[in-house]
């Protein structure tokens, strides 16, 4: 049985006492004890101070910190530090480098560069993992570990590695004929007679042979997370939780796989704050690992709550600037205690930072922490001790808080890997888009939280395993977009959903391609064409954004577009919804709709602008649950919330930009952090970067 998260919301920061040239744990603790810090994470970057040469270990450093820590009332997340390997075993061991391509090895100097299947690799690791695991398990401060970080950042090329994937394929697919007619290796004269044949994948062309070996780098990630749980929990008391630190963007990750493995999600939202946070502005992203947009924050925060389906730790993010000497951009006052309520809003039951103090060496030396260069408390501190001071004040309050959905959103880890390496979008260049499943999934994710609706994000397998009865029932609106990458089953679900009373909406892509991604010889969108009234033979790239028009019961915004991708759809037997304002695309409809046994299916035939994507969630959702909270409430203030087991509601009210904005609360409410009880009516005054957070009167209905 999965060890319980601890009670009451955990705040912290990852910290590194041996990162300091002076000794001022005792300083540093007290500073957190009085911030309100509840917990802090350690350990996990420094292989080489655990073990500076082969088989010489320095296990003791450590507990004056969790002695401190314990001491103070602040718990402690032990990380096994096995993605910075020591130089040591780089010197010793150089074969067990990642080979970036087959027969070059990931040069030293950085972090993550190992094969972290490689044999000689893991008899280290393994060492390493026992020997700080069985000196610091019973320490009373250790509430729980968390198993190497970020993992999944290569994809190894190296001989062993390869030579296993053809194993692989080998149990796969029984024999090589079969794998010629599933991948389709007669086209370009591909055919293998004997598996000692198959390229390595530097030079490969090929679609199939992408996606087996995505699925194949990220299974080697989960079993080496499972491996190293496995040795963890050894040690660790029925009370003491496992984990890992997700990056979700790494190319070798299944998340929903991964946390399989795992007893509680962890994971690391990072995002760009300042004008980003503003909810009345567009930004592009600034960094591949910060996002852009307050949605694309929310985002992250459901993403995690979907690997499990359940709350979440967040193990690191931003407490300043994340993302290099030439990115600096500090909150601005206020916005780092939204993003932490905003998170906690989605199911976080911890907020932990990165880090605690800023660094004055090393790659990360602008990547802001808590305490700035000079190591004096500062502003950052003094708003996150704010913060400290509000989750004190909650206390057990959220303990089994659950986050409200008013529409579903498929995610397809297979789709993801498909598209990286077959992108159906364009970039601003002309040149394929790499992130276009993201692209595609954003959007309807986008339209849902502008709409003022909230989202749960679900694996396509947690859906399935839920089944289409229950799933329309939980969720009476399911978006499925971009899920290219599917079996006759899972499209038969999607078919299941609406039939059984789900508001099914249909997002480009979806129902194209097979589980070996490859496009399906049936009418499109495959399976899903007939119940939904409409099919399309052929698709177009946008070159810019096409005007949409309303032509039925959907009311659509001026200015409203569509976007990068159209579908030639010809309605049969649904009403059309939206058409296109061009002289050849206005002959298709973009959307149509159609009534299917005890639900609906919507089809959405190209990319929602923003507006055309809030349009359509507030045509399927007119009463969105934050509704119940405030009389009328549009960007920038938004609205998230969720049910706690005692049937009440617990409320987030924000307002993302620098204008104040008055709302009516349209029930009584009780602020959480102070007690206040605000009758119906009452007008709420937020300020500039505001953030509030109430408890419903009274159980819900």
């Amino acid at each position: 049985m999965p060890a319980p998260l601890p009670s009451h919301l955990l705040f912290g920061a990852a910290y590194y006492a041996e990162y300091h040239w002076t000794e001022r744990t005792e300083l540093d603790l007290d500073l957190m004890k009085q911030a309100g810090f509840t917990v802090i994470r350690v350990g996990e970057s420094v292989w080489s101070t655990w073990e500076p040469r082969d088989g010489e270990f320095d296990l003791d450093w450590l507990q004056p910190v969790l002695d401190g820590a314990h001491d103070r009332g602040i718990a402690v997340i032990l990380g096994t530090p096995t993605y910075a390997v020591p130089p040591w075993l780089q010197v010793a061991h150089p074969e067990i480098a990642a080979e970036i391509t087959t027969g070059h090895p990931h040069p030293w100097g950085a972090r993550q560069e190992v094969d972290y299947s490689h044999p000689a690799f893991r008899h280290y690791a393994e060492r390493i993992i026992r020997a700080v695991v069985a000196r610091y398990a019973d320490h009373p401060a250790v509430i729980g570990y968390q198993v190497d970080n970020e993992p999944g950042m290569l994809l190894p090329h190296n001989r062993s590695t390869f030579r296993r994937f053809v194993r692989r394929l080998a149990a796969t697919y029984g024999d090589v004929e079969t794998l010629n007619r599933e991948w389709g290796l007669t086209y370009w004269s591909h055919r293998i007679a004997d598996w000692s044949e198959l390229w390595t994948p530097d030079g490969n062309s090929l679609p199939q042979y992408d996606l087996a070996w995505r699925r194949y780098q990220a299974d080697l990630t989960t079993e080496f997370i499972a491996w190293q749980a496995a040795i963890v929990r050894e040690y660790a008391s029925a009370d003491q939780f496992v984990t890992t630190c997700i990056a979700y963007p790494r190319p070798a990750l299944d998340d929903r796989s991964v946390t399989l493995e795992l007893d509680v999600t962890a994971g690391n939202p990072y995002y760009a704050m300042q004008d980003h946070l503003d909810a009345t502005q567009e930004l592009p992203p600034v960094t591949p690992w910060t996002t852009s947009g307050v949605s694309s924050m929310f985002r992250q925060a459901d993403r995690t709550f979907s690997s499990k389906q359940e709350r979440f730790l967040i193990t690191e993010t931003d407490a300043q600037s994340i993302g290099g000497s030439a990115f600096n951009l500090p909150p601005y006052p206020g916005q780092l205690t939204q993003a932490a309520f905003a998170f906690v809003s989605r199911g976080a039951a911890m907020i932990e930072y990165w880090h605690w103090h800023t660094l004055p060496y090393g790659t990360e030396t602008y990547w802001g922490g808590i305490l700035p260069h000079s190591l004096e408390p500062g502003r950052v501190y003094r708003e996150l001790s704010e913060v400290g001071a509000a989750f004190g004040a909650i206390g057990p309050t959220l303990d089994g808080f659950e986050p409200d959905a008013d529409v579903a959103l498929l995610w397809s880890t297979d789709s993801r890997f498909a598209f990286d390496f077959f992108p159906p979008l364009m970039d601003d260049a002309g040149e394929p888009a790499a992130a276009s499943y993201e692209r595609i999934f954003d959007a309807s994710y986008r339209g849902v939280f502008d709409a003022g609706a909230q989202a749960r994000v679900i694996h396509v397998a947690q859906a399935r395993d839920l089944g289409a009865a229950e799933l329309a029932a939980r969720f009476p609106v399911l978006i499925a977009a971009g899920v290219y990458v599917a079996d006759d089953g899972a499209l038969e679900f999607l078919r299941e959903y609406a039939d059984a009373g789900g508001h099914l909406i249909v997002g480009i892509r979806t129902g194209y391609g097979d589980h070996e991604a490859r496009a399906r010889i049936e009418v499109a969108p495959a399976r899903l064409a007939e119940p939904a009234g409409v099919s399309y033979e052929e698709f177009s790239n946008l070159q810019r954004p096409v005007a949409a028009v309303g032509v039925g019961t959907l009311e659509v915004t001026p200015g409203a577009t569509a976007e990068a991708w159209a579908d030639g759809l010809m309605p049969t037997d649904a009403d059309t919804l939206v058409t296109y304002d061009h002289p050849r695309f206005r002959d298709f409809a973009a959307v149509t709709t159609r009534s299917h046994g005890s639900g609906r299916i919507t089809v959405v035939g190209t990319l929602p602008s923003p507006a055309l994507a809030a349009d359509l969630v507030r045509w399927a959702v007119p009463e969105p649950i934050s509704a119940g909270l405030l009389q009328k409430a549009a960007l920038p203030v938004s609205v998230a919330s969720g049910s706690l087991p005692d049937g009440r509601r617990a409320w987030f009210v924000f307002n993302w930009g620098w204008a104040p904005q008055t709302v009516e609360l349209a029930v009584g409410a009780r602020d959480a952090v102070t007690g206040e009880e605000l009758a119906p009516g009452t007008d709420l005054v937020l300020a500039a970067w505001a953030t509030r957070c109430f408890l419903s009167s009274t159980p819900d209905n």
